[in-house]
């Protein structure tokens, strides 16, 4: 098969560009695979993922404003299917067209009878998690496939020496503002939480955040610095997968807050969708202390595996607990790498073609 990729957030390479290139290297081993883009995406993704890209194509992007609607139809006519990352909004094509969602999209207006013709002409519906996927089950009034992301990790299995790890814990994700103004990730309620740990006795530990954004968000990063002060709190910016492989080992609990303090039911979209860097974390021996919303609910087993919080004082007293008793994060520990032996790279590529092959 000719399959076409397009996601209007490549230039982010953030998770979901980790996730839909990903499946794009894993049906390039039995299909023909074209990215659509227009700029070197090949080259910034190979240097941040680790992906192999030596059998994907990368040619002009006919989801661009400045291709019309016409040229889109012959230009996908030479597909057999596409696989294109929603942002929300539903293309008309010539081929088998299969929407992926890495979020809710409940801005989206069903009741169009545009919008309910592009429905009826999707051939899939793929979600990230069953998170996502309840809402646009309902949504769309489909039943949409759950596929789970892929932890690279899963394919060089760490060894884990939990003695030569640091007294540190770790946030990784994105640095963006949502529409309120807002960070998504919520790296200053991080920040502010740690101090108080810091204040409170423990000393010894420092805060790690492993951040990626776009230039026009620098200006974010110059907030985040102001406020961390004279705290041992480190920021590395934008960097590798081998780089980040070497943190998350050396990390011993993860924290993760997206969707704190936010109105999850009409905005659900401010949750964590899946958590693949808390599954990463896991797999690294790092024990996560993570907001009970989203899809890390479908990550965490509470107190079997690490631990869920609703308010900042549960995230304060959970991890004020782990830095007390060292046996009880060695526990956690060797559940958290057993359960995220699920979310490999292996099962991901069989069940992405499987998906195509049906």
């Amino acid at each position: 098969m000719r399959i076409g990729i397009f996601d209007p957030y490549f230039n982010t390479l953030g998770g979901g560009e980790k996730y839909i290139l990903t499946a794009a290297s894993c049906l390039a081993k039995n299909h023909e695979v074209f990215l659509f883009w227009d700029g070197d995406i090949v080259k910034d993704a190979s240097k941040r993922f680790n992906i192999d890209f030596s059998s994907i194509k990368q040619i002009k992007n006919i989801f661009s404003k400045d291709v019309s609607f016409p040229k889109r139809l012959i230009e996908s006519n030479k597909y057999d299917a596409i696989l294109f990352l929603s942002d929300g909004s539903l293309p008309v094509v010539a081929c088998k067209l299969y929407i992926h969602f890495q979020f809710p999209v409940e801005w989206v207006n069903t009741d169009n009878i545009i919008v309910k013709q592009k429905i009826k002409r999707v051939s899939k519906f793929i979600c990230n998690s069953e998170f996502t996927k309840n809402f646009i089950d309902k949504k769309f009034n489909k039943k949409s496939i759950v596929l789970y992301p892929p932890s690279y990790f899963l394919n060089d299995f760490p060894k884990i020496n939990y003695k030569n790890k640091k007294n540190q814990i770790l946030n990784v994700g994105r640095l963006q503002e949502s529409k309120s103004g807002k960070l998504f990730k919520k790296q200053d309620l991080l920040i502010k939480n740690f101090k108080k740990i810091y204040d409170s006795g423990f000393s010894g530990w420092q805060l790690v955040l492993v951040v990626t954004y776009k230039k026009e968000d620098e200006n974010l990063l110059d907030k985040l610095k102001e406020l961390i002060g004279n705290y041992p709190i480190k920021i590395i910016e934008n960097c590798s997968q081998e780089e980040l492989k070497k943190i998350y080992l050396q990390s011993k609990i993860y924290w993760h807050a997206s969707g704190f303090g936010e109105d999850l039911e009409k905005y659900p979209e401010l949750a964590e969708h899946f958590g693949i860097s808390t599954v990463e974390a896991m797999i690294n021996g790092v024990i996560p202390v993570v907001i009970n919303a989203g899809g890390q609910k479908e990550i965490v087993k509470n107190e079997k595996n690490g631990y869920l919080w609703n308010t900042e004082q549960e995230l304060l007293e959970k991890t004020q607990k782990l830095i007390n008793d060292q046996d009880l994060m060695i526990r956690l520990v060797t559940s958290a790498i057993s359960d995220a032996k699920e979310f490999s790279t292996d099962r991901f590529c069989k069940e992405i073609n499987k998906i195509f092959n049906e």
